[in-house]
């Protein structure tokens, strides 16, 4: 791989300074320059760029950019460049599973860019109230979502902002309370199990609420579809519409289910399906698949990642996610074993 002299080596900082200002006809003007970097200066990638005899020089288009396995996040700490990390992310993970660990170069940087993903999709954080029903994370450690309500709780200013573990009841008194007041919209933002609890015990008037699920079951309830899942939740909460967050240990930005109910991607954010039979098949549209994301704020560790989801990519670059893909098979997988 020879990409030393190569005119479009920038540095993560230059990087920064681009990313939120592209749009659909300059992604690609990005995404090109920060794999390129990212196969030089990341290790891991880089190894398995070659394990794939991948000439990083003849790649032209985002969608002959090899995707970095997420399962390489359980195994080694990817990271582009060499710095030491100001904190690091794990998932949550299933008993006996191993759990992938990001780490992070610059943690004002992850929350800026989270911020950065909500408003774009719904407007200044100062205009809501964020209640946050996230028990099977305020449990553990090192979550990425509990860091991400911290700030959108503290950034909001709001007062009536805050965590909930297992008082369903508080909740529910709070949100009469802050609904009263009237001056801001109320965000409950849960786990799905949490919400169904939530929905099965109280069966609480939100209509003038915001509500997002951030799905998972955790080992609680029994799995259902998204489709179900938002079925029962409209009908136990009372409201009309339920919001989906799509987002992840490994990535630094989240989509967010529009009014078609499919998730959108912030102009920074991309979501490419890859054919099941031909993983090295990238940018098949309204046809199931694997999901493949590119997520440019991943500037410190890998922003094209293969992940184990399986979903739908439309048209409009909006997509669904059905469920997972199982024993997906890892290329370049002795890597996994170092």
């Amino acid at each position: 791989m020879n990409l030393q002299s190569s005119k479009h080596l920038e540095k993560p900082k230059g990087f920064q300074s681009q990313i939120y200002t592209v749009n659909e006809a300059t992604f690609e003007n990005i995404a090109l320059p920060v794999f390129r970097y990212q196969a030089l200066h990341n290790p891991i990638y880089r190894q398995y760029i070659e394990a794939r005899r991948i000439n990083p020089e003849k790649i032209t288009v985002i969608e002959e950019i090899p995707f970095l396995p997420i399962e390489f996040f359980k195994t080694r700490a990817v990271k582009t460049g060499n710095w030491n990390e100001e904190a690091l992310f794990a998932s949550s993970g299933t008993t006996g599973t191993a759990v992938s660990s990001h780490y992070i170069q610059d943690v004002s940087f992850y929350l800026n860019n989270a911020r950065k993903c909500f408003e774009h999709f719904f407007g200044p954080l100062n205009g809501y109230h964020f209640l946050a029903l996230l028990p099977s994370y305020l449990e553990r450690k090192n979550s990425s979502l509990v860091t991400m309500m911290e700030h959108f709780i503290q950034a909001s200013g709001s007062r009536g902002s805050g965590f909930y573990l297992s008082d369903l009841g508080q909740l529910v008194n709070d949100v009469k309370k802050l609904n009263a007041r009237g001056e801001r919209t109320v965000v409950v933002w849960g786990v799905a199990f949490a919400l169904l609890d939530l929905a099965e015990t109280y069966s609480p008037d939100l209509r003038n609420c915001l509500v997002v699920e951030t799905g998972g079951m955790k080992g609680r309830r029994k799995e259902v579809t998204r489709d179900e899942l938002h079925e029962i939740l409209k009908n136990g909460l009372q409201v009309d519409r339920i919001y989906s967050e799509y987002g992840m240990t490994e990535l630094l930005s989240q989509a967010y289910t529009g009014k078609d109910g499919r998730f959108q991607c912030p102009p920074w954010m991309r979501v490419l399906a890859r054919d099941i039979t031909d993983p090295t098949f990238v940018g098949q549209r309204n046809k199931a698949g694997g999901l493949n994301v590119i997520d440019l704020a991943n500037l410190h560790s890998i922003a094209f990642i293969e992940t184990g989801d399986m979903g739908t990519v439309f048209e409009d670059g909006s997509f669904e996610v059905s469920g997972r893909l199982d024993n997906t098979e890892v290329r370049g997988c002795n890597l996994m074993a170092e």
